[in-house]
């Protein structure tokens, strides 16, 4: 069994992957455009893969809320910067939230085995 450090680890790095996914995603034109749309498949592949090891270590519930809530903001970044897309203040809003509820989780959070 992976180490915590381990685990957070790949739950990092699949993160990373899964928002190069997405952004390939938006970059295959709805899979008109083969090599973005075979980059985004090999990063959702690639991202799924870590995310398991992550869960041989951390509760599913915990490694979820990582992953969405740090995807989240991520891929709202570079829609913001490489794609120009406009964040309103409620976007922003709903955007902090999230990142509170993590900090809390990790902060406060038995669950979270640290």
């Amino acid at each position: 069994m992976p180490s915590q450090t381990a685990a957070y680890a790949a739950l990092a790095v699949a993160i990373l992957c899964e928002v190069a996914g997405t952004t390939f995603l938006q970059k295959s034109e709805q899979f008109t455009k083969v090599a973005p749309t075979l980059a985004m498949a090999v990063f959702y592949a690639g991202a799924f893969y870590l995310m398991t090891h992550a869960l041989k270590v951390m509760p599913l519930g915990v490694v979820y809320a990582l992953w969405s809530g740090v995807g989240i903001v991520l891929t709202a970044l570079i829609g913001a910067t490489v794609f120009r897309q406009s964040l309103d203040l409620a976007a922003l809003v709903g955007i902090a939230m999230i990142v509170g509820g993590v900090v809390v989780m990790q902060a406060f959070s038995r669950a979270t085995g640290h």
